[in-house]
């Protein structure tokens, strides 16, 4: 662990804090010296972190690429808030901005996951001038209701017994679709998210023993909080308005987000390239690491 850098320092490899917006962060860069604009890990979540990431599809990535890692306030070894009004999508993007300032990058590439993915479109939106690249897994951004549907029926698809007639019932209900997905969430087990998040079982058991591993938990802070304000219609005609390359990842077995979801973003985007991974659902970076680590860099040039 060293100092917080300074910006017009060369990058070095190691793990830091740098306190952006009153809260301090947790960071590490690996493959300093590389040459090429930096990648910044932008984890999903809400409420995650990046050290199964890290320990997967990492160090294929630091073989060709600068690397930066950072867990987002109030997520794995960072900071939280002082109260949860302190967690919102313009706080975030401020995070990384700042964070992006501190390390002194002219540029960056965003690389988001998941909920990442959402964040790093919304940073490519506020800043756009700050990104040569992006690369998206996954991204949940698209509107509230057709995630939930896409979920509802995800778990609907995975679940047996009587867990599966419960999924069943909440299809049928009358309820606004993203509370029924809640009350969902709230019964599923175990396996079953395995196979919901998961197309290889053998990747899910790895996936929990890194999360074991770990010591970090996900409290839900800021999922709660980002659920409770107000949810935007969808934002997918903004995407036009991103015109660097773009690379949108995601695994065929996708039940969390789906490719036509990764495919809408993808075609909205002005250089929007879409890849699918045949053997992989929610999480290609763990299922099929490889081939993720050489669509990336046939992406970069490198």
């Amino acid at each position: 662990m060293y100092d917080d850098p300074m910006p017009g320092r060369p990058l070095q490899d190691g793990e830091f804090y740098v306190t952006v917006n009153g809260i301090r962060h947790w960071c590490r860069i690996a493959g300093a010296g590389k040459g090429a604009t930096p990648l910044v890990v932008i984890h999903g979540g809400p409420g995650g972190n990046v050290y199964n990431f890290e320990r997967t599809i990492g160090p294929l990535l630091e073989a060709f690429a600068t690397v930066v890692y950072y867990d987002q306030r109030g997520c794995g070894r960072s900071d939280p808030p002082a109260s949860p009004a302190d967690y919102s999508l313009p706080l975030l993007v401020s995070d990384l901005e700042g964070l992006r300032a501190r390390l002194g990058l002219a540029r960056f590439i965003p690389l988001g996951f998941s909920f990442g993915g959402e964040l790093a479109l919304e940073y490519a939106l506020a800043h756009p001038g700050r990104v040569e690249r992006l690369i998206l897994q996954a991204p949940t951004f698209c509107d509230p209701v057709r995630l939930a549907w896409v979920q509802l029926y995800g778990f609907y698809h995975v679940a047996t017994g009587e867990l599966k007639d419960r999924i069943a019932q909440l299809l049928a209900g009358d309820e606004p679709a993203p509370a029924r997905l809640e009350q969902a969430w709230n019964l599923v087990d175990t396996e079953t998210l395995d196979r919901f998040l998961f197309f290889d079982p053998a990747a899910a058991r790895l996936n929990r023993r890194l999360w074991e591993e770990s010591g970090l938990v996900n409290t839900g802070d800021m999922q709660r909080a980002l659920a409770a304000q107000p949810q935007p219609p969808s934002r997918m005609d903004t995407l036009s308005r991103i015109t660097v390359p773009a690379l949108v990842m995601v695994g065929l077995h996708d039940r969390n987000i789906g490719v036509d979801v990764c495919r809408d973003i993808s075609a909205r985007l002005s250089r929007g390239r879409l890849v699918i991974f045949e053997r992989s659902a929610h999480f290609p970076d763990i299922e099929e690491p490889e081939r993720y680590a050489a669509e990336v860099r046939r992406f970069l040039g490198l």
